[in-house]
């Protein structure tokens, strides 16, 4: 008898400990303990996220823009621009997990290799064609050319571009699974950043010399 309660009790504490580690292997982000939590961007408080405004002074202007409704300037470096429609224009997607982003590029343009730290990205064709890619872990890149009307994902975390080689201007609506996804231009993060990184570390990682990599930073140095 005592043998089989200790039978027992051994497949009860196996069977708790199975049930943990699953718990603790597919958990994601809880669900939302409210109806909402405007951001209040003006706060302090350091949290994962912002911390939640008084629900008596939120208001529909906390859940509207109108920041992507008209195309961007992209009479810059790569003839392309951003604009978010993210967590930092619009407070009320704080804690939502979705933002959008319009991309505008010119003929020629180019949103240079980047990642989302935090967000898988899917872009829909407003306008024009592009040729688009993100490269694996194994180094494959994976490649399709888009025109007006198609859709593309990239998945989080993964290099990857948009390059408009039409001639005439192109536009994309991008959404993300992110209140705010990140980003981090190659470019900019090697050659621009501050501190900047030893040129040593990246005439070894490019295989060039440091005069080559000074030569690289000065076009990533800020407008003055």
């Amino acid at each position: 008898m005592a043998s089989s309660s200790t039978q027992l009790l051994s497949i009860s504490i196996s069977i708790s400990l199975v049930a943990f580690l699953f718990f603790i292997t597919v958990s994601a982000d809880p669900d939302m303990l409210q109806d909402l939590c405007v951001a209040d961007l003006s706060s302090g408080i350091k949290v994962n996220g912002f911390p939640c405004k008084d629900a008596a002074n939120v208001t529909s202007l906390d859940f509207f823009s109108q920041g992507i409704a008209n195309p961007g300037l992209t009479n810059n470096t790569f003839g392309a621009l951003v604009t978010g429609a993210n967590v930092m224009t619009i407070p009320g997607l704080n804690t939502l997990g979705v933002s959008l982003a319009r991309i505008d590029y010119a003929p020629g343009g180019l949103n240079p290799p980047h990642t989302h730290p935090r967000a898988t990205e899917v872009v829909y064709v407003l306008e024009g064609t592009l040729d688009v890619g993100f490269l694996t872990t194994a180094n494959k890149l994976i490649a399709q050319s888009l025109k007006k009307g198609d859709v593309f994902a990239f998945p989080k975390g993964l290099v990857h571009f948009q390059k408009n080689n039409g001639r005439v201007p192109a536009s994309v609506l991008a959404a993300f699974n992110s209140q705010l996804p990140g980003t981090q231009s190659l470019g900019a993060t090697l050659f621009g950043s501050t501190p900047p990184v030893p040129d040593s570390v990246l005439a070894q990682a490019f295989q060039t010399s440091p005069g080559t990599v000074k030569h690289i930073k000065t076009k990533f140095q800020p407008k003055k």
